[in-house]
């Protein structure tokens, strides 16, 4: 990774990021904002100590990187508030509420099997219509964020190690299949295994696959995001190409190579390997179609979700392929650069904030009188209909995977609304 000194030194406070940033445009408070937490920074890094109030300012970003987009500079704000991050947790224990709370996250969150065992008591918990926000609330804001973001009930689905192309095969690819996404969003993974069948990829979807290392990574956790990189980049050491369908894994997949930059044993492996990752709209478009799509009479609302705008830069591609599926119609959202909350798992840790801004997401969303909204990541989908509930609103949520899969295969625009 390049000197820190000199990636700070590249900011020169011109102030193109303020209009950009959430939580400068929710507080209009300088130290969060991106030029005045790297102010902060820079105090660190010329020897002022971690005090509480730094801390909470850079606890407060959520890492859209909707700056790293505006800079006229070039500033990697991403790697450095990664590495300030991965300095907080190392030089400045947190209270025992604080700790414990993040312990019991990052305990389930990037263990598939661990969230499978949630799965059936939320389930239960679903059926009984009980509300008890009011109650969790008071205990505290974080357990009520969890409540109101749980995931709709969904069905187990099992997908088989090797999915065949269809017709004449064109590539091979790994599939990553995530945390999240795999359990309480498994239609998402289907529909994205049967694309890519059907545009010729032979789908190969390792069993013994586990996290990424997304939240562990934008969170600070650099030792535990480290071993998860490792984990992946052995599970698809074979893989010509590994497909994501999640925007946090897919930017974190591609930061390998600084990730284990300090590690020569495992630097030039990650380098490859990120070279190699692609998120599906990506992968698609540099493929290029060959199935038949059929005609869906459907709006929707395209939600760019900041992982896979803002730190992959990937925005034309889910249009593209969105506009080729015949009789859709895409609305665009208003002030799209700004996040919706979601950012892994800030909507818990900074739950009033994120509740703010997935408000103002709500109200965009809704303005476009869209009957559906796409999104590319599982926290945005659960953190704005969220949001949109709270206004007493109702919009089926979809992922890109999705719709393509519908239109492909000829199923009718019926099946992306399954509550109607």
């Amino acid at each position: 990774m390049e000197d820190f000194r000199e990636l700070l030194d590249d900011c020169v406070h011109c102030g193109f990021c303020l209009p950009t940033c959430p939580t400068y445009q929710l507080w209009g408070e300088e130290m969060d904002s991106p030029r005045g937490r790297i102010h902060l920074m820079s105090q660190h890094e010329q020897g002022e100590p971690l005090s509480g109030p730094m801390i909470e300012h850079f606890d407060r970003c959520l890492g859209c990187m909707a700056c790293v987009t505006a800079c006229p500079s070039g500033v990697k704000y991403d790697r450095l508030i990664e590495v300030t991050r991965a300095q907080v947790e190392d030089e400045r224990p947190r209270g025992r509420t604080d700790r414990l709370l993040r312990e019991a996250i990052f305990a389930f969150f990037p263990y598939p099997k661990r969230l499978r065992l949630l799965r059936g008591p939320l389930r239960a918990y679903q059926a009984t219509k009980i509300n008890m926000a009011p109650l969790l609330n008071r205990i505290s804001p974080t357990l009520a964020a969890m409540e109101r973001l749980a995931p709709p009930r969904a069905d187990h689905v099992r997908l088989p190690e090797r999915v065949p192309a269809r017709g004449e095969r064109r590539a091979v690819v790994g599939m990553l299949t995530g945390c999240v996404q795999r359990e309480f969003f498994p239609g998402v993974n289907a529909a994205t295994a049967r694309v890519l069948a059907s545009e010729g990829c032979d789908v190969v979807i390792p069993k013994s696959q586990g996290c990424c290392g997304a939240l562990s990574l934008h969170s600070g956790r650099a030792a535990e995001a480290k071993a998860f990189a490792k984990r992946t980049i052995e599970t698809f050491a074979d893989a010509d190409v590994v497909v994501v369908n999640a925007a946090g894994c897919g930017s974190a997949m591609k930061d390998y190579g600084d990730v284990l930059a300090d590690e020569p044993e495992w630097a030039e492996r990650a380098r490859e390997f990120s070279a190699k990752t692609r998120d599906l709209t990506e992968y698609l478009v540099e493929l290029g179609p060959r199935a038949v799509r059929h005609p869906l009479e459907v709006t929707i609302a395209y939600h760019d979700a900041c992982h896979l705008a803002h730190a992959q830069g990937i925005r034309v591609q889910p249009r593209a392929l969105l506009a080729g599926v015949p009789g859709l119609e895409i609305r665009e959202i208003a002030d799209p650069e700004i996040c919706c909350g979601s950012a892994g798992v800030y909507n818990l840790l900074q739950p009033e904030a994120a509740g703010e801004l997935g408000d103002r997401k709500a109200a965009n969303v809704s303005a476009t009188g869209a009957d559906l909204l796409v999104a590319a990541n599982p926290g945005c989908s659960l953190q704005i209909a969220t949001a949109l509930r709270r206004r007493g609103e109702e919009i089926a949520v979809a992922h890109t995977a999705e719709v393509l899969d519908a239109s492909i295969r000829g199923i009718g625009k019926e099946q992306l609304f399954p509550r109607r």
